[in-house]
């Protein structure tokens, strides 16, 4: 098996659904899945899920790959995201992913380095 708890490889399949643990400590959200970039392969963003209840009233946000640290105690990802964070988050615009500025912001929101860098 190459992923696993006794490995530094994880399966894009495990990641998603992995809990995400803000700067306080509380669970902020899920995986649901990650995008990454096309031309380097890396990760640029997990899109986490918050909010709702079974499904309902989710709200999906881009983060950072790079603001995120996997917490094996926890079994989850943590980050010093903030709740205030992510409702303060710049907008996302039709074709955001495309927006080289768009991104620059978003990553500065974050105080994440970017992927592309």
């Amino acid at each position: 098996m190459l992923s696993g708890p006794d490995t530094d490889l994880i399966s894009s399949q495990d990641v998603n659904g992995t809990r995400v643990y803000g700067a306080g400590g509380d669970h902020v959200g899920d995986i649901d899945h990650l995008l990454i970039d096309k031309k380097s392969g890396r990760i640029a963003y997990a899109v986490m899920s918050f909010g709702g209840f079974l499904g309902i009233g989710e709200d999906f946000h881009p983060i950072p790959w790079s603001a995120l640290t996997y917490d094996t105690e926890r079994g989850g990802f943590a980050s010093g995201i903030t709740a205030e964070q992510l409702q303060s988050a710049p907008d996302r615009h039709e074709g955001w992913h495309q927006d080289r500025a768009w991104e620059e912001a978003y990553f500065a929101h974050y105080g994440a380095p970017m992927y592309w860098i």
